[in-house]
Parts: C-alpha cells; sequence; structure tokens
C-alpha cells in the first residue's frame, strides 16, 4: 500500500535518497562517535577488564599469556553464566592458572555510587565508571508476574535535547563501552542475586533489556552492538533478541544495520505526527524527517506481526494529544505491524510541560485501538526516585550544577 503523504512533510521528501546516501551517512555518524569514544578499559595497573571483550577478543588474549585459546570458553562461562568477579571462584581452573589471571585481568561491574527503590519496587542505580562518568539504570518490575526489564543507558548524557526530556538537559560526554553497557545489566542481576544465568525452561526475574535509558543507542552503534551480542550468546548470560528492544529517536541509517546485524526488537521515540511540531519537540527530525523514519520501519527485517514496532508516543497536555494527532498517527502507521505505548508525561523540575488529562489519553487511546492498533497506557513508575520515563538524569551531575549556581 502507497502511503498518502501529508501535506506539510510532502516539500521535504528526497526522491534521491539512496543506499549510497544511507552508507554515506553511516560513515559520518562513526565518525562524530568516534569523538565521544569511551576510554579503554583497563585498570591504572595496566590490568584488563575481560567484560566486554568478545569471544574472539578473550582467545587472543588467553594466546598473549601463553594459554591455549579454549581457556577463552571456561571464562566465558564463569564470567557471564556463572556472573563470577573472583577468578579464586572459578573452580575449574587451577590455582595457578588463577594467579596468572589476577596478574593480568581483572572481571568488573560499574560501581553502584547509589541504589534506590521507589515504594512500586522500580529500582534505579547511578552506576560511576572508572573515570568517574556516571550514568542511570532502572529495573521495572512487572506487576503481575515475577519478572521485569531493565532500562539500560547508552551514553553518558546525551546529544538530542529532547524538550521534553529531562535526560536530554544533560549535554552529551561520551559513549558508554561494552563492558559498561553489558556491566549495567549484570550489575543489576548482582542486585537481585541472579546468577548463574537461568536456562530456557526456568523463569528470569531480570527477563528483559530495553535500550531506553540515557543516551541514542544509534549513535554508540557499534558499542551497543558489541554489547548486545555478549548478552545473547547462548553460552552465558542467553537472552533471546526477542527479549531486547532498543529504542531510537530516528537514527534512519542505523536503523537499517541495526535490523540486519542484530535483529533485536525496535521502539520509535515518535511523540509528534507532524514534521512541524516534532522539529520542536524531537529536534532529530530535522535531519531524518518523518517520512523517512516512516520508510525506515517498513523496511526493518525484524518486524512482523509477531514481533511489533513499538511507537512511544508521550502525552503533552495542548501539544501533541488531540483526537486530530490520533487519527494522523493512526495513517501514518497504518500499514505496519505496530503497537503504540501512550506515554503520561512525567513532570520534572524546570519543564514547561504539562500531562494531558487522563480523559484525554484514553480519547486518543480509544481511536488508535478502533483502527486496530493496541495502545496501552504506560502506568509511571518509580515518579518517586525520579526513575519514570523521561526523568533520568544523574544525581551528581545535578549536584554540581546546584553547586555551581551558588558559587
Amino acid at each position: 500500500m502507497t502511503a498518502v503523504i501529508h501535506p506539510d512533510i510532502r516539500p521535504r521528501i528526497n526522491s534521491v535518497a539512496s543506499d549510497d546516501l544511507n552508507a554515506a551517512e553511516r560513515e559520518r555518524i562513526h565518525a562524530k562517535s568516534a569523538l565521544f569514544a569511551p576510554p579503554e578499559a583497563r585498570l591504572a595497573d595496566g590490568r584488563r577488564d575481560l567484560v566486554g571483550l568478545s569471544r574472539e577478543e578473550l582467545a587472543a588474549l588467553m594466546t598473549d599469556i601463553g594459554e591455549k585459546p579454549f581457556r577463552a570458553k571456561q571464562l566465558w562461562h564463569w564470567i557471564y553464566h556463572q556472573g563470577a568477579t573472583d577468578f579464586s571462584a572459578m573452580t575449574t581452573i587451577a590455582k595457578p592458572m588463577q594467579a596468572k589471571l589476577a596478574e593480568h585481568f581483572v572481571v568488573s561491574r560499574p560501581e553502584t555510587a547509589t541504589e534506590q527503590t521507589s515504594v512500586d519496587e522500580t529500582r534505579k542505580f547511578l552506576f560511576r565508571f572508572r573515570d568517574g562518568q556516571e550514568a542511570e539504570t532502572v529495573y521495572i518490575p512487572d506487576r503481575r508476574e515475577d519478572r521485569g526489564a531493565v532500562c539500560i543507558s547508552s551514553q553518558v548524557g546525551c546529544t538530542l535535547s529532547c524538550t521534553f526530556c529531562h535526560t536530554g538537559t544533560q549535554k552529551l560526554v561520551r559513549n558508554l563501552g561494552p563492558a559498561e553497557i553489558v556491566g549495567q545489566f549484570m550489575a543489576a542481576r548482582d542486585s537481585y542475586g541472579e546468577w548463574p544465568s537461568p536456562s530456557a525452561d526456568m523463569p528470569r526475574y531480570l527477563s528483559t533489556i530495553v535500550l531506553m535509558g540515557m543516551g541514542e543507542p544509534l549513535y554508540n552503534y557499534e558499542n551497543v552492538a558489541k554489547a548486545m551480542r555478549i548478552i545473547m550468546d547462548g553460552e552465558g548470560i542467553a537472552l533471546s533478541r526477542r527479549r531486547i528492544t532498543l529504542s531510537t529517536s530516528g537514527v534512519v541509517p542505523m536503523m537499517d544495520r541495526c535490523g540486519e546485524e542484530l535483529g533485536i526488537n525496535l521502539a520509535i521515540s515518535l511523540h509528534a505526527v507532524t514534521n512541524e511540531l516534532r522539529d520542536q519537540i524531537v529536534p532529530l527530525n530535522r535531519k531524518y524527517p518523518i517520512e523517512e523514519l516512516i520508510a525506515a520501519c517498513r523496511r526493518y527485517p525484524a518486524a512482523s506481526n509477531a514481533r511489533r514496532i513499538t511507537f512511544e508516543y508521550i502525552m503533552l497536555r495542548g501539544v501533541n494529544d488531540s483526537e486530530a494527532d490520533a487519527r494522523e498517527l493512526v495513517r501514518l502507521i497504518r500499514d505496519l505491524p505496530a503497537k503504540v505505548n501512550l506515554i503520561p508525561f512525567n513532570p520534572w523540575p524546570g519543564s514547561d510541560f504539562q500531562p494531558s488529562s487522563r480523559a484525554q489519553i484514553a480519547k486518543f487511546a480509544n481511536i488508535v485501538m478502533d483502527a486496530g492498533f493496541a495502545s496501552p497506557i504506560r502506568a509511571a513508575r518509580g515518579q518517586d526516585i525520579l526513575a519514570a520515563c523521561g526523568q533520568l538524569k544523574t544525581e551528581s551531575e545535578r549536584q554540581r550544577r546546584t553547586a555551581a549556581s551558588d558559587t
């Protein structure tokens, strides 16, 4: 079915868009990402962190210290299946080898600077990395079952500056490395004691990952992809690609690559149905407007009726919550395997926006549901600890700014 283009976006269509243009854009994105590269995963004493390495890199390090490559398989099991951080706990490895490993390597986690648990049992972690930078991670338990989602950050700060998002008010400092991304999930499992990794037929309390924390994951694709491959490896953490969702504001060239290489679930931070409004509240839209974003969703290879693309839509009173907006949203996604998450706006200090009324959200949801799309209204979680959607922003960064304003 050919989509009908809304009049306000017709002039912006670039009919010359091509694979070559996408490739050039990817190179530009990679070059920019390199400017915000994470520090090497190494301690001051020279020891290398084994977390975040691929199997091939782990085997190469074993060769470097005069050991057989099969040691990498042993280490992989202990690090990612058993959750061990101390070589002396790796009982299938002889003690002399344990000592040799400890001389050259570490198996670490990010430091837990603070850990807060909400009245609704949502848990927020402020993780501190070796260079002193910090990022937040949230565990959101399911209300009905003994399972839940770990919301992981991909960057320290964010480069997108979406006007409704608290995280977006913190400028991008740097990308997180694979060890720091994987380490967030592993540290959360430490907190809940979920080691060794449950087998496929066992329930998992930390059952899913959503890359919806601080940062735009597709602007740090290489590190995110490496981390997700480690997490999906069947002999370690072994989380299925069907249990991982990446949320993007619409970095179109990297959406294609993510679908081809990782095949994980896709969520789109849409939040507006016209370019005029989305340009204002999601500035990335000026580069990749709605029609290009929707076209990339149609191309996404992992999307199907069984694995629908999630469109995230934050409800802002008098801004994007009209019944006309709901009808235009339906028109935009009408030929996609999709569902819509309606997100009541979570107020944060300094924001100019107000949440839509419950009655207006219900009207909006009914229009979307009547068109055949699931349209759940997301319940706000962790608001008392600023862990709800759009509220993530490190406490230490807030304190630094407050101290600076007082001097």
